[in-house]
């Protein structure tokens, strides 16, 4: 870690969370995905924090975070007043929200619950969430989202997770990326040892199979009121690019950026990319 970087802890919504911080000023905070740590934002913590407090989260469940035994911990409503209760115990009445995957997933839930709170929305290969219930309607995306169905099996997931060194935690990784090479030993050794803290696999399953009671709910989404920015690395292998077409009816002032070449990974990468178009977006003054 970067010696201008700090490793914190905060009490939020009943959880102690863990983060990485870096910089002063407005906040920007930030939220990895599976199977990830705040590590995923390494190359955007640095760029970002010459102008904001960049507060990169283990979410609950996650590395050095709180890790609830119970699965009903990980419904999206408590990820939601998680990131409210951060924001707030961190001395802040708003932020600019950044999500990846999962991160993004919780990052759109919280723009539509608590819209005051958020200055400005960024998710990285995530769908909007009308979109991708949608898109789990149809065959081509439940033969790519395999593993969602696979992590609902009682028991298995968490052996395969952990066998032989942790190698599914390196294939994750290494055999989705557009360009395997983007990711170190290190980087993998990183990723491997927060995966193999007590109770963390169990954790990262919860947050799946929490995800099919509310999946398929009838919801008015809305139009959603903050400016947000989603970035796409087009060789994502679990999520279609199609998954992205028809958002701009769900937000009113909406932007995408497809990134060729690129997978799931996005910021990690692509980082110079996702940095450029981060920047070019928080510059711009909301209307």
């Amino acid at each position: 870690m970067d010696a201008s970087q700090t490793y914190e802890f905060t009490i939020a919504n009943g959880v102690r969370l863990h983060y990485v911080a870096e910089g002063s000023g407005p906040l920007m905070l930030m939220l990895h995905g599976f199977p990830e740590f705040w590590y995923s934002w390494r190359y955007q913590i640095p760029e970002f924090a010459k102008d904001y407090r960049v507060v990169a989260l283990d979410l609950r469940g996650y590395n050095e975070s709180g890790k609830p035994k119970n699965p009903s911990a990980y419904q999206m409503s408590v990820l939601v007043d998680d990131i409210r209760a951060v924001i707030e115990s961190l001395g802040y009445d708003r932020a600019i929200l950044v999500g990846h995957d999962w991160g993004g997933a919780i990052a759109w839930n919280v723009a539509y619950a608590y819209p005051s709170l958020i200055e400005k929305l960024i998710v990285l290969n995530i769908p909007h969430p009308a979109k991708f219930s949608e898109g789990m309607q149809s065959i081509d995306q439940l033969q790519k989202s395999w593993y969602v169905l696979a992590f609902q099996i009682p028991g298995l997931p968490e052996l395969l997770l952990q066998w032989d060194d942790y190698r599914a935690i390196e294939s994750i990784f290494v055999e989705t990326a557009a360009n395997p090479n983007v990711f170190s030993a290190a980087d993998i050794e990183a990723y491997k040892n927060a995966a193999a803290k007590r109770g963390a696999i169990a954790a990262m399953l919860s947050y799946y199979r929490q995800i099919f009671p509310n999946l398929f709910e009838e919801r008015e989404w809305g139009i959603l009121q903050v400016p947000t920015l989603m970035v796409w690395g087009e060789k994502d292998t679990a999520l279609g690019k199609e998954l992205t077409f028809g958002t701009d009816v769900y937000v009113r002032d909406f932007q995408v950026r497809y990134i060729p070449d690129v997978g799931h990974w996005v910021q990690q990468e692509a980082p110079e990319l996702v940095n450029e178009y981060m920047r070019e977006f928080v510059t711009i003054q909301v209307a």
